[in-house]
């Protein structure tokens, strides 16, 4: 029988270690393995902006798996049933995106749960299960996974002392992008009024005794960010970081 996988990121986000991470877009396992080569503490796998589809996600999983870099999954939505097939390929960290309540919050939260504290599937024959070598995995398996929300909207932004108090939610992610045009800035997600809001709101989520998470590719919205708190922050996306390479060889 083989031990429940460890999630490292987990455990730094429970000791409010600053960890780096990466948007990864790409649809390329070798890419994926590339970059969990670098050193990043953390990947994100973005199936809701990107190409990426649980099917996708699968071989990056694999991919990645041998290195330190703990990937962390987007579904396109919160969607029970993709939840839950993404945690069945073996993601223990689960980002959901517009998290607009502390209702949704919980939702997310009982996606990942077995019953009777949860709505999550059981299944057997899995890659989470070690195909069915994991010892105990039912029982134990919330330990190791991650339920991040992301607020990116007016909504959630008034919710967020709510959602913060949702019992089982590991961390929450503000979003610029959206949360931008929201505010009437759609496309200027380093505007001064988007910059206030989100410095604002990971402060509130701090106070509420929750990690923040933030990705900006503007590397003083990033420092700003985790001068204001916080600890698991991206700054950059490997499709934008493509780009740029390419861009100062032509």
């Amino acid at each position: 029988m083989a031990d429940l996988r460890k999630n490292r990121f987990k455990a730094l986000l429970q000791k409010g270690q600053v960890q780096r991470g990466l948007w990864c877009t790409i649809n390329d396992s070798q890419v994926a393995e590339m970059c969990a080569r670098l050193g990043f503490d953390w990947l994100l796998l973005d199936t809701e902006h990107s190409a990426l589809d649980p099917l996708a996600v699968l071989p990056l999983l694999q991919a990645v798996a041998p290195y330190d870099a703990c990937p962390i999954v987007r579904p396109g939505c919160l969607n029970v049933a993709e939840i839950k097939k993404l945690l069945d390929l073996g993601a223990q960290n689960i980002l959901v995106p517009m998290v607009n309540s502390a209702e949704e919050a919980a939702l997310a939260v009982a996606s990942v749960e077995y019953p009777p504290a949860g709505i999550r599937g059981v299944s057997g024959m899995t890659r989470a299960t070690g195909f069915g070598d994991i010892a105990g995995y039912h029982k134990d398996a919330r330990d190791e996974i991650a339920v991040l929300v992301q607020v990116e909207t007016l909504q959630a932004v008034n919710e967020i002392e709510a959602i913060a108090a949702v019992p089982g939610v590991d961390g929450i992610f503000v979003g610029p992008t959206d949360l931008a045009a929201a505010l009437g800035y759609a496309g200027e997600s380093s505007h001064p009024a988007v910059k206030n809001a989100v410095i604002s709101a990971i402060g509130r989520i701090v106070a509420a005794g929750q990690p923040a998470g933030f990705l900006s590719v503007d590397e003083s919205f990033a420092d700003a960010a985790v001068e204001a708190g916080a600890t698991f922050v991206s700054r950059d996306v490997d499709m934008s970081a493509l780009k740029r390479g390419l861009m100062s060889r032509t």
